[in-house]
């Protein structure tokens, strides 16, 4: 069984919103145009806050601001050849959004606006709805 491991950041604003990034449709045909948090799957030999600075900086241009915080833990998939499990932070970070090519537009939200957005990343959702921010 193959295991993979992502992780994921809620990355807070002064204002308290949350920042969205809309996947490519043309990148991520399987899941369509959904919106999520920063994040992907980790290089193995490096630390699981190396990988989340890494994707942060390649998919939106910021930098990560101090350490941050684990919130959860989600099996994404598991089927009899591999397992995926998802690894949430929260934190904050410095400087302006440029997205790369994985994502075709960027957007901040409050908790309020993600619980009511009807094309949300179904596992951002289910940490919502537990209420874990």
């Amino acid at each position: 069984m193959e295991l993979q491991v992502g992780v994921k950041i809620f990355i807070k604003n002064r204002e308290g919103k949350y920042l969205l990034v809309r996947r490519s449709p043309e990148k991520y045909p399987e899941v369509g145009a959904t919106w999520d948090i920063v994040g992907g799957r980790i290089d193995p030999g490096t630390t699981l806050l190396e990988n989340l600075a890494r994707e942060v900086k390649e998919e939106t241009g910021l930098e990560i601001v101090g350490e941050p915080k684990l919130i959860a833990a989600q099996d994404i998939l598991r089927i009899p050849e591999k397992h995926i499990v998802r690894l949430t932070y929260a934190g904050s970070a410095k400087g302006e959004v440029k997205l790369g090519d994985e994502h075709t537009e960027h957007a901040w939200h409050t908790i309020k606006e993600m619980k009511e957005m009807p094309n949300l990343d179904k596992y951002v959702r289910e940490l919502l709805e537990k209420g874990i921010l």
